[in-house]
């Protein structure tokens, strides 16, 4: 793509806001307190972006944002990448010494801060020194000594518009992993991999009234962007609350969310769910981490065929998607796939040594596509381990194909538990642990006992009130799976602890087995 006729998302996304600058295209606040329409956000984001070019945002320079879900966060997002710079947008829930880890790590010129997490930002700054501090609002007392208020600066700016200075093969993001598996890696994104927004709409259709209760830092800011650029409205939620999603749903008329499995979950078993109207709702894309077959066609038979599921990775981008007319509850075998690949991308089963294994056979996934990342940031040993010279990424997931293109994802490599006689896959016991009645959500996970011995761990929900017990379960398990796949231990929560992602946080449940 040349640099004469490349558009930078964020220019897409703005000039489609010229079209309705009256609509509604962000509602945020727990009842739909705060309704920002085209005009306002559009205005925001180029004043944003003046303010910011006067404090040397530009070009090569790295801008990280601690915030939460507000408006402000997805303006200033954009005004960063309009004025070419790239961004890194922290989870929040992460280790102070973690998260300044990670500023150091992308060498951030400018620290954006959400006023609710100031303190955080305070101890951050004491730990790694930060050129430019800038709040999103009136620094609080406990608030970085340094931070000045962008917003009060960007009041000062004109609203006429800015023209990008974003070139193509520019850096536009760093996306950090989790970190569920060791310290966060840093994905590098370029404007060119950002402009696949064309792409996600064939994926997740043209959204209209999107909620977005994921965090921004996640895949919820990829669907605001699909949402904006669709000329539909994000509503925002700071959080997940089962009881608040059913609520905006039948309030806001929400046609799209974006739902990972554990919070599906706890719509389901919402006391809510048989009185709240969900008709509104034309998808509910799931993913990002392993879904129960049970409980996705119970969620079929409450909502209808408006499930999609979606399997991709910041460093692969979109891989699958099992589109929502394949949601058939009576089929678990169809459920459990991750859908066919989508076109344009590549997929292969191989072994550990890199050999491509036939249909039906276990091994790791790699993909080949145009979404497929540039690299880690600054790690070129990290970045040879996973990617080939040709584009083909290795992801550190277990798979495998079968004749009719179905991809299903069978574990993550370093989750897959060795034992004596063989090995476990995780997620393959969570699916036969759901089919027990009572069994409302569990995560299974390996756990090594002083003679370092791998045993099998399964952290489990039941229903409340349930009478079933470990010894139950166990039964189950060796009934159905056989001896390998009995769990060495099981234990009885309340809820599974959980990434700020949504995903069941399986090294916070190592921590605790151990």
């Amino acid at each position: 793509m040349s640099t004469a006729t490349f558009r930078n998302y964020v220019e897409d996304i703005l000039d489609g806001l010229c079209a309705t600058p009256g609509r509604e295209v962000v509602v945020a606040g727990d009842h739909g307190d705060r309704r920002v329409g085209a005009e306002e956000f559009r205005s925001l984001v180029y004043r944003l972006a003046r303010a910011l070019e006067d404090r040397g945002v530009g070009p090569g320079r790295a801008v990280t944002l601690l915030c939460g879900n507000l408006p402000e966060t997805i303006a200033v997002r954009y005004a960063v990448n309009l004025l070419g710079a790239h961004y890194n947008h922290l989870y929040n829930r992460l280790g102070a010494d973690v998260q300044a880890k990670i500023v150091a790590d992308v060498e951030t010129y400018a620290l954006i801060v959400d006023p609710q997490l100031a303190a955080r930002a305070t101890q951050i700054t004491e730990l790694v020194p930060v050129e430019q501090v800038l709040v999103l609002g009136p620094v609080p007392p406990d608030g970085p000594a340094r931070g000045e208020d962008l917003l009060a600066l960007a009041a000062t700016q004109p609203q006429s518009p800015v023209k990008s200075r974003a070139r193509p093969e520019d850096l536009c993001m760093i996306r950090h992993s989790g970190g569920t598996t060791g310290h966060p890696k840093g994905v590098r994104g370029t404007f060119t991999r950002m402009q696949n927004t064309g792409l996600l709409q064939e994926l997740f259709g043209a959204a209209r009234r999107d909620l977005v209760c994921t965090p921004l830092s996640h895949a919820g800011g990829f669907l605001a962007d699909v949402t904006l650029a669709s000329g539909g409205t994000v509503v925002l939620h700071d959080g997940f609350d089962a009881g608040e999603v059913l609520a905006t749903i039948a309030r806001e008329e929400i046609t799209h969310v974006l739902l990972l499995p554990p919070h599906l979950y706890q719509v389901l078993d919402h006391p809510d769910i048989e009185t709240t109207d969900t008709s509104s709702l034309q998808r509910i894309t799931y993913g990002s981490c392993q879904s129960s077959p049970v409980r996705i066609a119970e969620a079929v038979r409450r909502f209808g065929r408006v499930l999609q599921q979606s399997y991709g990775q910041f460093e692969a981008g979109a891989v699958s998607v099992l589109p929502a007319g394949e949601h058939d509850p009576d089929r678990l075998d169809v459920l459990r796939t991750a859908g066919r690949v989508i076109p344009g991308v590549d997929v292969e089963i191989r072994t550990a040594n890199g050999t491509a294994l036939p249909y039906g056979e276990v091994g790791e996934i790699c993909v080949r596509g145009p979404q497929v990342m540039d690299g880690y940031f600054k790690d070129l040993e990290l970045t040879a381990e996973v990617l080939e010279t040709d584009g083909w990424l290795h992801t550190g997931d277990l798979g495998r194909l079968d004749a009719k293109g179905y991809l299903t994802v069978v574990d993550r490599i370093k989750d897959m538990i060795a034992v004596v006689g063989g090995h476990v896959y995780t997620t393959e016991l969570e699916d036969f642990l759901h089919t027990h009645p009572d069994v409302r959500h569990s995560a299974v996970y390996g756990v090594r006992d002083q003679g370092r011995i791998e045993r099998i761990h399964a952290t489990v929900v039941l229903v409340p009130g349930s009478t079933t017990t470990a010894a139950d379960l166990r039964a189950l398990v060796r009934d159905g799976r056989g001896e390998l796949y009995i769990p060495d231990r099981i234990e009885f929560v309340d809820a599974l602890p959980l990434t700020d992602a949504g995903k069941p946080d399986k090294k916070e449940l190592r921590r605790r087995a151990v």
